[in-house]
């Protein structure tokens, strides 16, 4: 050894065997403490931070807590005592929940000049970092995801040449010209640019590929241009890219030859949410290291290629949500091979598959199969239970059928989450049953579990998710039952026949930071409402038979309570002043119960509001102009009481979110107010039945829902969320319905509301004339002004509201001639102008004469078919040789019709009564036989009409 190495060799073991009192360790209870000037740093930095939850609370100048290095966060080198590492992410207070940081950012970090570990994600910071983040040029490690910065990516990130690892996923929304930058970055393994705006970047493909060191990456969500396919385009692939994460893009297939290029490497490949089309490609199988393939979302065909099945190392393949459509059974062989006992994850779900589940016992390594949301059919095999490691298994929406016993569970002893629902299965257990798994989900709507409460849920102590809806249990819950439900996140036991009362419940708690969701709707519960957990997240008890005041609720935590529902019931007393403590109720529905008094003005605190239904109670007075504040409102039911006083004009003014609105059967008074007109986005307005006088506003025309089609909402609803151990799940969706007024009777409307386009001003005091505007409705299906002292004529334009289907004049003051354009209006099935002042001849369509005679009776001055009085001018026409073939030919069509009447008959009856055990197939199949009874009648009528003029006319 060279002599002159020896004294700093003596000090290099001096400083390790007594380190200068500067230099820090990093470890607690070290006697040394941080550098005086990158403290100082420290400090400054967390002088501009607002800390709302005390996050930086272990920081400060205080004696006890002058070691930098201990501070929550901060990281030392263990030698010099330079701080080298800052991680300040979010930290979450329960789940989904986090503690952010915000507020600037200072330049004093510069000082740490031996920074190379930054973590600021999950945070709240403003932009002002971008301008000097270039500067920390000792970084390797940078994360500044999540904060939602406003400003592009800075190009002055190339600065920073040491960096390995970069996350800005999720923070960038600004769109992003070029990528030119990271060209200087030669050393980045990780890179992570997901959620930002790519779409300009044409050449991104280049830029990545020039990254030879890149082992990570993810550009999920960025808006990338598809690929033009060029040879050089993937000449300086990197050799070392393990995960590749391409989601939610609209990348087609020419992203393929790139992929093939760096098949070697591959572990992990996510090309979810994208445009691929046509069959999954053969090449896939030399990509020999791939454990992951991610696939769904996209729009391929066909099946699975045999070569996937020799892929030895894959562990999870996801094809959820494509187009598949080949036989299970075939699709499971192509994987026989290696794959069969590599494979740990097999997704299938949301395809087009069909036949039956054959015996998958020989993919003994799978731990999740979903097959749910396909075209199965056929029991589920007893050799399920043979998958030893299975933890996930569903079969959800399907056509499987037969009876699922404890043989099909025998050695799943590792299973978690469970869903059979929406099948047709009898699950029979003995009583005695006791299965050797502990499961965390359990989901089997419309699974026949009853006549009793299955005894074998007494066994599971760790379900967070229980769903065992639509049950055919008419039993009532055992006391054994509710000692379980503190482990309960979410609980579902709707539309059964269950009986009794429950008890207090108030004692569930919230478990790993979730929030308790109930729906015990469509039973038959009753006495008083029961005190539930204070931290509940839904509530829905409609359609039981519970009785009392609803004062229970203003214990629940208004912060956390978003969806109640307590409609159907014999519930009475005043509406509780307490909704200024349920500030987060997105739905509140208290229809049909006996509720009294007047609308508490505290309703106006419900600021996420989008469904308000009190509908058929016995409320009164004024609405509370509190209401408006409700700004988010879309569907707002308040018919069927006793309200009173004028229609504000701030219903228009603030609520331009409402697609539905009724006030029908009230008390209402004055004129109807122009500013309803600024209701846009209105699809139905019911003011029926009040003591409304004045005119029809003139400026209808503006509901522009009505006017033209937009993006139409089949329903009119919201998903309720639970979050379970750090997910967000959907534990249903609330879907609100109403009753609608529609061709002379009332349909009750729910998943199809949204697509009804109703005006209904029947029933009041209106006069003038109806405007004319009012025919500029295109998109109205039903119009209802009868019984009101309208005048006037019919508006000769009533014939551009050609979706018009229910029509209804009576009982006005109408005169004049029914308007030839009336004859227009194809799809016309429900008509009533009677009991006017019209005359003329009502015009000559088959549409028109279809009608009854008592759709235009109390008319005395009208005349033509279908009424019996004739026209001046009306002749006879003589029969002739020609008429006697048409008569002929007519009397077959009449026997012709009567044996299709007649075959309709027998079918349209026997046919639902194989339906009556499904209920949601039977309330489909009611709907669409009345709609087609009424198109048979329609046909009929204007038949009959044709054969009675020709027998005249004979």
């Amino acid at each position: 050894m060279h002599k002159n190495c020896a004294p700093f060799i003596v000090l290099v073991l001096l400083l390790h065997i007594n380190p200068l009192p500067e230099f820090t360790t990093g470890v607690t209870g070290a006697k040394f403490r941080c550098i005086e000037r990158e403290r100082q740093a420290l400090l400054q930095f967390r002088e501009d931070l607002t800390d709302d939850y005390g996050v930086l609370s272990s920081w400060g100048s205080e004696e006890e807590k002058r070691d930098c290095c201990k501070w929550r966060g901060v990281g030392c080198d263990n030698i010099t005592g330079h701080v080298t590492l800052l991680d300040l992410h979010s930290l979450p207070v329960y789940e989904n929940q986090y503690m952010p940081l915000g507020g600037k950012v200072s330049d004093s970090l510069l000082e740490l000049q031996y920074l190379n570990y930054l973590d600021l994600s999950l945070n709240n910071f403003d932009d002002g970092m971008m301008n000097f983040i270039g500067s920390l040029t000792s970084l390797r490690y940078l994360n500044l995801s999540y904060n939602f910065f406003t400003v592009t990516i800075p190009y002055q990130l190339g600065n920073l040449s040491r960096l390995q690892s970069l996350d800005l996923s999720y923070s960038f929304d600004a769109s992003v010209e070029n990528l030119d930058w990271l060209s200087h970055l030669s050393s980045l393994e990780s890179l992570d640019l997901s959620g930002s705006n790519l779409s300009k970047v044409n050449d991104w493909l280049k830029v990545i590929t020039n990254l030879p060191r890149l082992k990570e990456l993810g550009l999920n969500q960025c808006s990338l241009p598809d690929i033009i396919p060029s040879p050089l385009s993937f000449v300086n692939s990197s050799k070392f890219l393990a995960v590749l994460h391409l989601s939610n893009n609209n990348l087609s297939s020419s992203i393929y030859p790139w992929l093939y290029n760096s098949s070697n490497s591959l572990v992990d490949l996510d090309l979810s949410g994208n445009q691929l089309k046509g069959s999954i490609p053969d090449a896939f199988r030399n990509m020999s290291a791939l454990t992951k393939l991610v696939l769904s979302g996209n729009q391929l065909e066909g099946g699975i290629p045999r070569s996937l099945g020799e892929m030895c190392s894959l562990h999870e393949l996801d094809l959820c949500h494509n187009n598949i459509s080949e036989e299970l059974s075939g699709l499971l062989q192509n994987l026989h091979g290696r794959t069969e006992s590599s494979l740990e994850v097999l997704r299938l779900c949301h395809n087009q598959l069909t036949g039956s589940l054959p015996d998958i016992a020989r993919f003994s390594s799978l731990r999740e199969l979903d097959i749910s949301y396909n075209r199965l059919i056929g029991r589920i095999p007893e050799s399920i239970g043979f998958l030893s490691k299975l933890e996930h298994f569903e079969v959800s929406f399907n056509s499987f059928q037969g009876v699922v016993s404890g043989e099909h569970f025998s050695n799943l002893s590792r299973l978690q989450n469970l869903d059979l629902s929406y099948n047709s299965l009898v699950l029979r257990f003995k009583s005695d049953w006791d299965p050797t798994f502990q499961l965390n989900t359990i989901r089997l709507s419309s699974c026949n579990l009853g006549p009793n409460f299955p005894k074998w849920l007494r066994t599971q102590r760790n379900v967070h998710f229980l769903d065992i809806s639509r049950a055919n249990i008419s039993d009532k819950i055992p006391n054994w039952f509710w000692n379980q439900l503190p482990s309960l996140s979410f609980l579902n036991l709707s539309h059964n026949s269950m009986t009794g009362t429950l008890p207090d419940l108030s004692s569930a708690y919230a478990v790993d930071g979730t929030f308790p969701g109930f729906d015990l709707s469509f039973n038959r519960f009753g006495g008083l409402l029961p005190a539930f957990p204070s931290m509940t997240s839904s509530l829905i008890l409609s359609n039981n038979l519970f009785s009392g005041p609803i004062s229970h609720i203003c214990n629940i935590a208004g912060e956390i309570l978003s969806f109640l529902d307590l409609s159907n019931n014999l519930l009475f007393g005043q509406l509780p002043n307490c909704f200024m403590n349920l500030t987060g109720l997105v739905v509140l529905n208290l229809a049909n119960n006996n509720l009294s008094g007047k609308i508490p003005s505290s309703v106006g605190s419900l600021f996420s509001l989008q469904t308000l239904s009190l509908y058929n109670n016995k409320l009164f007075g004024e609405l509370p102009v509190s209401l408006k504040n409700c700004s988010m409102l879309k569907f707002l039911d308040l018919g069927e009481n006793r309200l009173s006083g004028e229609i504000p004009a701030w219903i228009g003014e603030s609520l331009s979110s409402l697609m539905f609105l009724s006030l029908q059967s009230n008390e209402f008074i004055g004129s109807i107010p122009p500013h309803i007109c600024q209701l846009r986005n209105v699809r139905i307005l019911y003011l029926s039945l009040n003591n409304i006088t004045g005119a029809i506003p003139e400026c209808l025309n503006n509901l522009t829902a009505m006017v033209r089609r937009g993006k139409s909402e089949t329903v009119i609803g919201n998903p309720y969320l639970i979050k379970i151990l750090g997910a967000v799940l959907s534990g249903g969706y609330y879907i609100n319905k109403a009753l609608v007024r529609w061709k002379g009777r009332d349909y009750e409307y729910e998943r199809n509301l949204g697509l009804l386009r109703v005006i209904d001003f029947s029933g009041n005091n209106l006069s003038g004339e109806i405007p004319e505007e009012m025919t500029g409705l295109l998109e109205l299906v039903a119009l209802n002004l009868s019984g009101n002292n309208l005048t006037g004529v019919i508006p000769q334009r009533i014939g551009h509201l050609v979706l018009l289907e229910s029509l209804d004049l009576s009982r006005n003051q109408f005169h004049g001639a029914i308007p030839p354009t009336m004859a227009d209006l194809n799809f016309l099935s429900y008509l009533d102008v009677s009991y006017n002042n019209l005359s003329g001849k009502i015009p000559s369509c088959t549409q028109i004469q279809s009608f009854n005679a008592s759709a235009f009776t109390g008319n005395p001055a009208l005349c033509g078919l279908p009424v019996i009085q004739k026209c001046p001018g009306d002749v006879d026409a003589l029969q002739s040789p020609v008429m006697n073939d048409v008569f002929n030919d007519n009397e077959f069509n009449v026997w012709f019709y009567i044996g299709m009447e007649n075959g309709f008959c027998v079918f349209l009856c026997g046919f639902p009564g194989a339906l009556m055990l499904n209920h949601s197939w039977r309330h489909c199949y009611f709907q669409f036989l009345d709609e087609l009874l009424d198109f048979l009648c329609l046909i009929l009528r204007a038949h009959k009409s044709k054969q009675k003029r020709l027998h005249l006319n004979s």
